[in-house]
């Protein structure tokens, strides 16, 4: 296994994915929809207010329930309105609907990581972050700086679609997200809503929607720096600040990340920033802009049975995103982003042989516009339009010139229009029913057509909450597809999917578990044919179950597991690749997480997190896929507070010197330590 030695992007698709082929929000809905501050309470305060909320709470339905609905509607009653102290401690869930409602009530499989979080478990990627939700699966190309790749309910990591406040942030070329660079940053909260969402999100949500939220100023100025150092030679500098000043806002990050890791040239160095900026006139408008620029320097070591002693991976991307967020009337508001980002890519020096260094570059323009209209107290009608500009090209200088002058540059210029709508109907107490659907088209293809039926349903008797939902989703070919394949008349892959769940909650609300059924039957999917082509080849299977499990025994103890189990296979004869009925390689059977967490004399916080991985498959390219071994881990994080602006921290990752690798050939990092201090202000 090694780095694709023809598109060169820290291995591609074709090795990481080796496929088959809280900031507050206004109200802006009635008295039935009313607005919910996030204030990323604990767990214990949570709940407590979840206990006097509950006769008032926002109606959520159940999809899945649909014969039986109509006869449930009739004995209800509309639900009082809940008053803003009872709803503000409330964790709520904006991607699976677009707008905010309770989390424990979503009609869509959800979960929610808050800064604290990040700063209970030291969590300095957002990638480590996502290894504790179920039904995601992270994969690392070795260590720190290399292509991480994350799988959705195991469909590929280009079917998954990244946001940032809002805005895609998928990289243009191979259309999937590379975790290795994102760092946690003036990150407020992450939001994760698993099966097809492309109805409100289009392209790439094929099977599901990371969104990620950054912090937005709220009160008086304030801020935090940091500096921690370790094995390796790892040393991690960061800081953030946010407040408001009059009717201006602003909160801003800025890291900077340097190790040797292990092996030679597995350097690694990272420099990132991140602002959000607003103006707030009164309480209907905000006018506001996000900011965002990275620069990764990675040394590509490849695997351990063919090492490149001097290859070397840069990326420099940036991001504006300017934003509007007006509501003229209280049943009535708009949100309008215009983005641009830019993003280039050199491989210098290049060991695969070329006669160069590899280069490419892609530039994106997008307009996001919603609507969200409450013409009654039940129904909320959300609308919207989209349009995508991507300007993409690569470098290719392993283009033979024996029959000619070749290009060695291919470019590709994609255009995307599309139209939803969404209608939320709540006709009784707990009961929410979400029915859409959106019209994309492509200036390459033609138009996609896709739909989303959801809901939820809560048994007040029981604290039990059923949910369900069946979508369609589609991802088109990326621009990697269509040059290195070098096919430009490859269509979308199309999914149809569906899932069906439960969360209960239990002892006084101090426990609370979930489960959930999911199905993926995926069509048209893209893959090689052996013959450096890329082409429609055939169909895939996923299927399993996702569990959870959060627990508040007492104040200061929190425990968390997840569990996943999954059966993805290819079920298409014509990709050469993999023989039909074959495991898709590097989805796990059995991923399991468990973490807890313990608040000693109020000063020390310790932290033991641990995950188990089993029955993975690597692909073996032109026979049967094999076996790669299980693995485990453990890692160990501890935070003493001085005074409230003084704390001192450790960890310890990789607690028993595990040896294991994500990707077979590319091993993980050892036990490593790490310390540092903070400072707030």
């Amino acid at each position: 296994m090694k780095n694709c030695p023809v598109c060169f992007f820290r291995g591609s698709a074709s090795v990481s994915d080796a496929g088959f082929g809280v900031a507050p929000k206004q109200a802006f809905l009635s008295a039935r929809i009313p607005g919910v501050g996030i204030a990323q309470e604990k767990f214990a305060i949570a709940r407590r207010a979840r206990r006097h909320a509950r006769r008032a709470r926002y109606p959520m339905p159940f999809v899945a329930l649909l014969i039986i609905a109509p006869l449930v509607c009739f004995g209800q009653e509309a639900s009082p309105t809940p008053s803003a102290s009872e709803m503000e401690a409330e964790p709520v869930v904006v991607t699976a609907t677009r707008f905010d409602i309770p989390l424990d009530l979503s009609p869509a499989s959800a979960s929610v990581i808050t800064s604290e979080d990040f700063e209970q478990k030291q969590i300095e990627r957002v990638s480590d972050a996502l290894r504790e939700v179920p039904g995601l699966s992270v994969v690392q190309t070795g260590t720190a700086g290399q292509l991480t790749s994350v799988f959705t309910r195991g469909l590929r990591s280009e079917h998954t679609q990244v946001l940032l406040d809002g805005i895609p942030i998928n990289q243009g070329l191979q259309g999937a997200f590379n975790f290795a660079d994102l760092t946690i940053d003036d990150i407020d909260r992450i939001e994760v809503v698993r099966g097809p969402q492309s109805t409100l999100y289009g392209p790439r949500a094929l099977a599901g929607v990371i969104q990620i939220f950054t912090k937005q100023g709220t009160g008086p100025p304030g801020g935090l720096l940091a500096a921690e150092g370790g094995s390796y030679h790892t040393f991690h500098e960061w800081g953030q600040s946010d407040g408001k000043i009059g009717d201006f806002d602003y909160s801003v990050g800025a890291s900077r990340f340097d190790t040797d890791n292990p092996r030679p040239n597995n350097n690694y160095r990272n420099t990132a920033a991140i602002t959000d900026i607003g103006w707030s006139p009164n309480e209907q408008l905000r006018i506001g802009s996000l900011f965002t620029y990275s620069v990764s320097d990675t040394g590509n070591p490849n695997t351990i049975f063919d090492p490149r002693p001097i290859d070397h991976f840069l990326t420099e991307r940036w991001l504006v995103g300017p934003h509007i967020d007006w509501k003229p009337a209280d049943w009535w508001q708009h949100k309008l982003i215009v983005s641009y980002d830019h993003e280039r890519q050199i491989n210098d020096p290049n060991e695969d042989g070329f006669v160069g260094p590899t280069r490419a570059l892609f530039e994106r323009t997008q307009v996001d516009y919603q609507n969200d209209l409450r013409p009654t107290s039940w129904l909320t009608l959300t609308s919207g339009f989209f349009y995508s500009r991507v300007n993409a090209g690569q470098e290719r200088p392993f283009v033979s010139q024996i029959f000619g002058p070749q290009p060695t540059f291919v470019s590709d210029h994609t255009e995307e229009v599309a139209g939803f709508l969404q209608a939320t109907v709540t006709p009784i107490e707990n009961l929410i029913f979400v029915a859409g659907g959106r019209f994309d088209h492509f200036n390459q293809f033609g138009g996609v057509w896709t739909y989303r039926v959801a809901g939820s349903y809560k048994i007040d008797r029981t604290d039990t909450i059923l949910h369900s939902s069946v979508a369609t989703g589609f991802s088109p070919p990326s621009s990697q597809d269509k040059i290195f394949g070098n096919n430009f008349g490859l269509k979308p892959e199309h999914d149809l999917g569906w899932d069906i769940g439960v969360r209960q909650e239990l002892w006084q609300n101090r426990v609370a578990v979930g489960l959930t059924y999911f199905h993926n039957d995926l069509s048209n999917a893209i893959g090689s044919n052996g013959l450096f082509q890329t082409l429609n080849l055939g169909a895939a299977e996923t299927q399993g179950l996702e569990a959870e499990l959060r627990a508040q025994p007492i104040t200061d103890l929190l425990f968390t597991v997840s569990y996943t189990y999954l059966d993805a296979e290819n079920t298409s004869s014509k990709d050469i690749t993999q023989l039909q009925g074959a495991r898709l390689p590097r989805r796990p059977r059995n991923e399991v997480y468990v973490s807890a967490s313990y608040l000693w004399w109020k000063k020390l916080r310790t932290v033991v997190e641990a995950k188990f991985v089993n029955a993975r498959e690597e692909l073996n390219f032109g026979g049967p896929n094999f076996d790669i071994e299980d693995y485990s881990f453990v890692n160990f994080a501890a935070e003493y507070e001085v005074n409230p602006h003084l704390s001192i921290f450790g960890r310890i990752d990789n607690l028993a010197n595990e040896h294991y690798s994500e990707v077979f050939g590319f091993p993980a990092l050892g036990r490593a330590a790490y310390g540092g201090v903070k400072v707030r202000f």
